[in-house]
């Protein structure tokens, strides 16, 4: 286990005090004032930090690091070894009685084993609560997440229903001809899958088109030229893959093109002056923050300044000749951050990134499009629940709330403009969704004629 990984939160510290102390999912909630769900997404995030699969290993590295202690004393920190917590967040003994000598060292060990015992058995009561609890969890798959049942629908004014996916699926990619909406790929509750569906607005249908031809998930699509381009992903295995399809939805065919310089997925993508543009991901092995450009017409890829930092499922959309990387997830916490790339500064002493307004909230695989003269950041909330979405004015660099359909946990979904319109599509939300929900970003107005005379 690695002792490198990002130090926990304050709130994951409070929940695995309460593991440690052998408290059940329901009884962390009550404690803390929060719902299980939201005890379900720290466990997940701790056992990610921790490199561990059970409570019982998170406890265990817990004692480890010192971050809880059976004695009551905090190990001695020397050079290498990592700064313990705050006081409050040790799990102190039980003080002795008045009058009892001290415990040897042999009953001390021997308390903790029998403790050891009792928490084993305590937890395996407890084990079908573990998000991902036969070990295949990770942030590139929910397959092996516990489903939390259905996500509530809020009331909202501009967000009506249309008709579902036929199957549940997120981790997807969207576009769209500027007629129907194409879902590509993702991820759905019996893995992984090929299919391509095609929705037709006026007639409120899905049907399907030709697969694509390598099954993937954490992707997205980008129109360029009247083709849509899927770079990369994660296979089945988990692994990344390098791979570029391109879909003709005139034609119906796929057709494979010059691969990534390396595997990837959970980037962020958008089209700019006829070409293809990635930032950041995962490669199978660490986060990435580099900017990699795709010329169709030569079938070539090239690098441009890297990002900041390294992140990964992040959104990206061009407006007014640039491009801007909103949110993402690290693989500790979500990101507000929002950067914007121009791709004429590069090669300048400025370089080509910019920081902008950050987000009002951190979100992790939200979806980002641009509609008229803003940006509209859909979904997220990978750790912490969203009740709004956001949408972005250029001009005031400033962000404002918009109502959302779903509250809470909406990430990994698709994202797509069309017309005057936003169209949200699947996603996970404690569950696998099929939702199509259509939000009326533009309104339009008709002002009466009037003649001479009146």
């Amino acid at each position: 286990m690695s002792d490198d990984l990002g130090p926990l939160s304050e709130r994951e510290i409070e929940v695995l005090k309460l593991v440690a102390d052998g408290k059940t999912n329901q009884q962390i909630a009550r404690e803390l004032v929060i719902s299980p769900n939201t005890v379900k997404v720290h466990l997940r995030n701790i056992f990610e930090k921790l490199g561990v699969q059970s409570r019982t290993e998170a406890t265990m590295e817990a004692v480890r690091r010192g971050w809880v202690t059976v004695g009551g004393e905090l190990p001695t920190v020397g050079a290498g070894e990592a700064t313990p917590p705050p006081a409050e967040a040790i799990v102190e003994p039980a003080e002795e009685p008045l009058g009892r000598p001290p415990l040897a060292t042999w009953q001390r060990i021997y308390m903790v084993l029998v403790a050891g015992l009792i928490a084993v058995g305590l937890l395996a009561s407890a084990w079908w609560q573990v998000p991902g609890r036969d070990g295949h969890a990770t942030p590139f798959s929910d397959s092996g997440r516990v489903q939390g049942g259905t996500v509530t629908r809020n009331t909202t004014s501009r967000w009506i229903v249309r008709a579902p996916l036929p199957a549940a699926r997120s981790r997807m990619a969207v576009a769209t001809d500027d007629v129907r909406l194409y879902v590509i790929a993702g991820e759905t509750a019996g893995g992984l899958t090929d299919q391509v569906l095609v929705y037709d607005r006026s007639a409120n249908l899905w049907r399907p088109a030709a697969a694509k031809p390598t099954a993937v998930a954490n992707i997205a699509a980008v129109r360029i030229g009247g083709r849509f381009y899927v770079a990369g992903g994660t296979l089945a295995d988990g692994r990344s893959t390098d791979v570029l399809e391109v879909y003709d939805p005139q034609a119906d065919v796929w057709a494979v093109r010059a691969g990534l310089p390396f595997p990837l997925a959970a980037y962020a993508a958008a089209a700019l002056e006829g070409r293809l543009y990635l930032f950041g991901g995962w490669d199978g092995a660490r986060w990435r923050a580099d900017t990699l450009i795709y010329d169709p017409a030569s079938d070539r890829w090239s690098s441009g300044l890297a990002m900041p930092g390294p992140r990964g499922f992040h959104a990206a959309s061009a407006l007014k000749g640039r491009i801007y990387v909103v949110g993402g997830f690290d693989g500790r916490r979500e990101l507000a951050d929002v950067l914007v790339y121009d791709p004429a500064a590069e090669g300048t002493p400025a370089g080509p990134w910019s920081p902008r307004a950050a987000l009002n909230r951190p979100r992790g695989g939200l979806g980002l499009v641009t509609l008229g003269a803003r940006l509209y950041a859909i979904g997220g909330g990978w750790t912490e629940a969203l009740s709004f979405n956001e949408q972005y004015d250029a001009t005031a660099d400033a962000w404002s709330q918009i109502e959302t359909p779903i509250a809470g946990q909406w990430r990994n979904l698709g994202v797509v403009a069309l017309g005057n319109k936003i169209y949200a599509l699947g996603g996970w939300g404690g569950s696998y969704l099929d939702n199509n929900e259509e939000y009326q970003a533009l309104l339009q107005q008709l002002l009466p004629l009037f003649t001479k005379g009146q």
